[in-house]
């Protein structure tokens, strides 16, 4: 269970542009279930999944993940949550240009130190998971822009994470490109992991293996919604 407590975030505090970004969000996310996160642009979506994949600290309130409050944890161990608990796909993929698409993928496990050759096994497996194999070798800024975005969502599982938190991934993909990964993160749920999704699409938001839309709008919950042909305990 992921839970928020009086979660909100102020930029700029105590200065005349100060932003009250997320105010008052208290919310208990299940495990192993797709929640979206919808609202227009400034609504707080992006801050929200940020704070929780400890990406960045609230100004007020507490984030706890099982039996681990991370609120006050210090930089180097909210470093380690991120990397071992959280995968992230962002909206413009941030991949490393003029390296292949194989070392883009193993990149966010060097820090843990594993076995070269058993890292680049697991890589190549989740590429072949992601049905983009045949581009291991190519240098990333050759692939098109779906063909980057699978490239991403390896990289993000490479360290065998149980959350995926993804940020408006469908704003660059066409309708077939966008249905292509929202399969592929019902997959990841149903094999047990938990995504998290912001975004506006509405293809996303209706999306049939989505469990619960949580609505934001100038920083507060305006509307929370449980799809009822789906389990959500």
């Amino acid at each position: 269970m992921i839970e928020l407590t009086d979660i909100s975030k102020t930029f700029h505090a105590g200065k005349p542009n100060a932003f009250m970004a997320l105010e008052g969000i208290t919310l208990s996310l299940p495990l192993g279930r797709m929640t979206v996160f919808a609202g227009p642009s400034g609504s707080g979506k992006t801050t929200l999944l940020s704070i929780i994949g400890g990406m960045a600290r609230p100004t007020t309130g507490r984030i706890r993940i099982g039996d681990l409050e991370i609120t006050s944890l210090s930089e180097r161990f909210l470093s380690d949550l991120r990397r071992n608990r959280f995968g992230f796909i962002f909206q413009d993929y941030h991949l490393i240009r003029g390296i292949t698409v194989l070392e883009n993928v193993m990149l966010p496990a060097y820090p843990s130190g594993p076995v070269h050759r058993d890292l680049k096994k697991r890589a190549l497996k989740l590429l072949e998971s992601v049905q983009i194999e045949d581009k291991a070798r190519s240098p990333v800024e050759w692939l098109s822009g779906g063909e980057q975005q699978r490239v991403a969502i390896a990289r993000a599982l490479i360290n065998h994470p149980e959350t995926i938190i993804a940020d408006e991934p469908t704003a660059h993909l066409d309708t077939d490109l966008a249905g292509a990964f929202l399969k592929i993160m019902t997959g990841l749920v149903e094999s047990g992991k938990t995504v998290l999704i912001g975004s506006h699409d509405p293809l996303v938001v209706e999306w049939k293996g989505v469990h619960r839309v949580i609505r934001l709008r100038d920083g507060r919950i305006v509307e929370e919604k449980m799809e009822a042909n789906l389990p959500c305990g």
